[in-house]
C-alpha cells in the first residue's frame, strides 16, 4: 500500500428536498384546501477516525464527495425522507484543514470521533404551512435549501508513543525491523525510507508504537533532501529515539545537525523527550564504542544507549527506557515480544 499523508478533496452536503404545492381532492370534503408537504433535509458530509486505515491514498482516486439530497415533499402533509449522512473514513490523527492549508477545522485524536464538515440544506416549506385564516389555499412551495460546499484538506499525522529520527543509513529501519513486525525497505545507501513506517512492540506486558521517520539532512529545513514534510508525523510522539550511526566519522556532529534541524522546524519537537542511541556497535572496537559514547556524553548531558539494531544489542534495554514517557492505552495490534 502506498502511503500519503496530504489530500485536497471537494464535498458538498445534499440539498433539501422542495415543498410540494398540492390540495387535497377527496370525496365528500367540499372544501378540501392545501395538502403540500416540506421536502427533507440534505445529508451532511461527516468525517470519521477509524483505526485500521493508515493513509490516505484512498482520496488520490477520488476528490469529489457528494451527500444525497432530500426528497420533495409530497401530497397529503407527508414530508419528504432526509438525504442520508454522507460518512468519510480517515485514519486516527487526520486533521481537517480549511482551503487556506493554515485554519484547522478538525483534529481527529481518537478511534470513532467525527466531524460534521457540510450541513445539509434544509428542506422547503409545502404549501400546506403557509395556510392561515386570510389565506385558505396558498399556491406558495418553497425550494429546499442548498447544501454546503467546501475544497478541505486532509493531513494525517501518525499518532506513535515513539518515533525513530536521525541522519539517513543511522539503521532507524534496521532497528523497527527488530523491535516490531514491520518490514521497512533496508539496503546500504541514503534515502532507503521515502514515507513513514509503523510498527507495534510489546515489552514487559506494554504494547508500544514506533514510527521509523525518513532520514533529515543538514538543510532539511530549507528543503534540502527530503525536507521536513514527514517531521510532522513525529509531533504527536510521546519520547523521540535519535540514532547515531556510531561508525560515522564525527558522531556528535551528526547529532548536532538533527537537533538543529528540529529547532529550526518548530512545533515544540525540539522540546520533546529524548533517547540517545549509538547504533550499530557491532562493527567498532569496545575501545571506540566507549569513546565515542563519552563524546556524547559530553555534549548531550545525557545517557548514551549502545546498540546494535541488527545484532539485537542493547534494544530491550533501550525501549524499556523509554516507556515512562508513553501514557498508557491499549492497542488493538498484533505486537512483537522484544527478548532481552
Amino acid at each position: 500500500m502506498k502511503f500519503l499523508d496530504e489530500a485536497k478533496i471537494f464535498i458538498k452536503a445534499g440539498d433539501g428536498g422542495n415543498g410540494a404545492c398540492s390540495f387535497r381532492h377527496e370525496k365528500y370534503i367540499e372544501f378540501g384546501g392545501p395538502d403540500g408537504g416540506d421536502g427533507g433535509r440534505g445529508g451532511h458530509v461527516i468525517f470519521q477516525a477509524v483505526q485500521n486505515l493508515n493513509t490516505l491514498i484512498d482520496f488520490r482516486y477520488q476528490q469529489h464527495f457528494k451527500a444525497p439530497r432530500g426528497t420533495n415533499g409530497m401530497g397529503r402533509c407527508k414530508t419528504g425522507p432526509s438525504g442520508e449522512n454522507l460518512i468519510i473514513k480517515v485514519p486516527v490523527g487526520t486533521e481537517i484543514v480549511a482551503d487556506d492549508r493554515e485554519t484547522v477545522l478538525a483534529d481527529l485524536m481518537q478511534d470513532g470521533q467525527t466531524y460534521l464538515a457540510a450541513r445539509g440544506g434544509n428542506g422547503g416549506r409545502g404549501n400546506d404551512s403557509f395556510k392561515s385564516s386570510t389565506n385558505q389555499a396558498p399556491e406558495r412551495a418553497d425550494p429546499g435549501e442548498p447544501g454546503e460546499e467546501l475544497w478541505v484538506w486532509l493531513r494525517l499525522k501518525l499518532i506513535a508513543d515513539i518515533g525513530l529520527i536521525g541522519l539517513p543509513n543511522a539503521g532507524k529501519s534496521t532497528l523497527l525491523t527488530a523491535l516490531t513486525r514491520a518490514r521497512p525497505k533496508i539496503a546500504d545507501y541514503p534515502f532507503t525510507t521515502l514515507h513513514p513506517h509503523l510498527g507495534v512492540a510489546a515489552i514487559d506486558g506494554r504494547e508500544v508504537l514506533l514510527a521509523d521517520i525518513p532520514g533529515l539532512i543538514e538543510g532539511a529545513s530549507e528543503g534540502t533532501g527530503l525536507g521536513t514534510h514527514f517531521l510532522k508525523h513525529v509531533e504527536r510522539c510521546s519520547v523521540l529515539i535519535h540514532l547515531i550511526d556510531a561508525t560515522a566519522e564525527d558522531v556528535c556532529d551528526s547529532y548536532r545537525i538533527i537537533r538543529t534541524e528540529l529547532s529550526k522546524y518548530g512545533h515544540q519537537l525540539a522540546d520533546k523527550p529524548e533517547l540517545i542511541a549509538l547504533n550499530k556497535i557491532d562493527s567498532l572496537t569496545q575501545t571506540d564504542v566507549d569513546q565515542k559514547i563519552r563524546e556524547l556524553a559530553k555534549i548531550t548531558r545525557n545517557p548514551v544507549f549502545a546498540i546494535s539494531g541488527i545484532a539485537h544489542t542493547g534494544i530491550a534495554d533501550l525501549l524499556r527506557a523509554a516507556i515512562p514517557f508513553i501514557p498508557h492505552q491499549g492497542r488493538h495490534h498484533d505486537p512483537k515480544e522484544i527478548d532481552d
